[in-house]
């Protein structure tokens, strides 16, 4: 996630408007669903003030809508990564295929890839079921290597590289399978290809007829291994509210509009606790692990996602929130919850106030991600405007910058060479500019950009490609006919700095 190509990935922001998102889950007040106003938005200002970085929320209350906002340039229409939420989407397409009579969660994992099976296969892969797939209790130490992980929405290129099946089943299983937990996103995979191999279709198409077109859920995108299988693990894009109904499914028992889309059985069985994983009673991570959901305190269960991904379900309360965000704790976002909005939600309607649910909307109306700060110029500025800086040859094969004037406004462009193409980043000063990136064989992006010359010399661009969690700040240190080029990511499955490249103008 370090290459040029991912650095410029990410960013937050956010609109209030519900613009072009497809509608299903109808609106009403707080107070009159039981919520209080004044406890949305303390949580909604802490969130703002403390956590880095909130990218949505949805709070749904008796089925109703009654707080939604989003952080500039992050808004409703928008697709965001949902990481290992789509687990939960999974295990929904196994619920589905066994109550169609196309599995049991007593299947032998092996008898669906006898082509990929070992040799000699171990007693405890022979032992390995469905059931186990689904509780991450497959019997691993470590986990299997099926691959880099992929931009999220992206998918593999077909390779000369094993079959990701046949890399699982070859990977050593040295306990017996149901005996412990260990979180494995690989065993996720496992249960989309079982699906794939037994329904003759991706995950994402079964899913669609029978889960995403009766929530309402536009064009989802999930990308696939190379061999054409979804992801399973991760890889899935919805909107938000996409994830508040996946919620709301799921705290109606399976039942939508009248029609039951999931076995009310399977969604108990996916969300009761089917393995212990800790014993900690301050962690929403060690409460237990049902299908493919979390067991939290509190009584709920959830999705969850890298970063800060949430579907969190309350049925002692009826309500479901649902959050995008790029954060480094997500117990932090939890706590924020536990502390701020589960007072909030009341056990019967309360009296109408017009003055907090006035602000309370203003305020989720006018929710963004800080832009870049700076003074606006700089003595520098002249001089380097529109000299081409190159780049010695460097793994994030950035090979040139200029820097440029914007000449209708105030702002600047930046022009970055990588890989022999040239692209113009429009970087709004004050405001985030959104537009579209392309770099790498798996980016194609949109974006938003602020910059500004936040010291004397140097000029700091942030690019958040606001369908992601990742936010970029690149900057750009002009001296003495030399830039130093920096940028760090605001998350990572690795380092978030890269090396500092040194250019020279031409």
């Amino acid at each position: 996630m370090n290459k040029f190509a991912l650095i410029v990935s990410i960013a937050l922001c956010s609109t209030y408007a519900v613009a072009a998102a497809p509608l299903s889950l109808p609106r009403s007040t707080p107070e009159s669903q039981g919520v209080s106003s004044a406890g949305v938005l303390a949580f909604i200002e802490q969130a703002d003030q403390t956590i880095d970085a909130m990218h949505s929320v949805i709070v749904v209350r008796h089925g109703h809508v009654v707080a939604e906002g989003w952080w500039a340039p992050y808004d409703a229409a928008s697709r965001h990564s949902l990481y290992s939420l789509s687990k939960s989407f999974t295990a929904t397409a196994v619920g589905l295929a066994i109550a169609e009579g196309k599995l049991s969660v007593d299947d032998n994992v092996l008898k669906f890839f006898p082509e990929d099976a070992p040799a000699s296969p171990s007693d405890n892969l022979k032992a390995m079921r469905i059931s186990d797939l689904l509780r991450m209790s497959t019997g691993h130490q470590t986990l299997p290597n099926l691959g880099p992980l992929l931009p999220q929405g992206k998918s593999a290129s077909p390779g000369s590289e094993p079959p990701w099946t046949q890399t699982f089943l070859a990977h050593p299983v040295p306990n017996k399978p149901g005996t412990h937990f260990v979180y494995n996103t690989p065993a996720t995979y496992m249960l989309s290809a079982i699906v794939q191999k037994k329904m003759g279709m991706t995950v994402l198409d079964y899913l669609k007829p029978r889960l995403f077109d009766p929530l309402g859920i536009e064009e989802p995108t999930w990308g696939t291994s190379p061999q054409g299988v979804s992801l399973g693990g991760y890889g899935l894009s919805v909107r938000t509210e996409d994830i508040a109904k996946f919620g709301q499914l799921y705290l109606q028992k399976g039942k939508w509009q009248g029609t039951q889309l999931v076995p009310a059985s399977w969604v108990e069985a996916a969300t009761a606790r089917q393995t212990s994983n800790g014993s900690n009673p301050k962690s929403d991570w060690e409460q237990g692990y049902g299908y493919q959901f979390w067991r939290c305190r509190n009584g709920g269960f959830r999705g969850d996602g890298a970063f800060g991904q949430y579907c969190l379900v309350l049925p002692e309360q009826d309500a479901v929130i649902a959050i995008t965000s790029s954060v480094k704790d997500m117990q932090a976002v939890l706590n924020l919850v536990w502390d701020q909005l589960l007072p909030a939600l009341k056990p019967t309607p309360l009296a109408p106030d017009p003055s907090t649910s006035e602000t309370l909307e203003r305020t989720l109306k006018g929710l963004s991600l800080r832009p870049q700060q700076g003074s606006g110029s700089s003595q520098v500025a002249s001089k380097v405007s529109g000299k081409v800086y190159r780049f010695p040859a460097n793994d994030q094969e950035l090979e040139a910058i200029t820097l440029e004037a914007d000449s209708k406004s105030d702002a600047v462009n930046l022009v970055v060479r990588r890989s022999g193409v040239d692209q113009r980043i429009a970087c709004g000063r004050g405001e985030w500019r959104k537009g579209r990136l392309a770099y790498g064989p798996y980016l194609d992006q949109p974006v938003a950009v602020s910059g500004d010359w936040a010291e004397e010399g140097t000029y700091t661009a942030r690019l958040a490609f606001y369908e992601t969690p990742f936010l970029v700040t690149i900057r750009l240190k002009f001296s003495e006919g030399q830039l130093h080029f920096d940028s760090e990511s605001n998350v990572a499955f690795g380092p978030t700095k890269t090396p500092r490249l040194v250019g020279q103008a031409d």
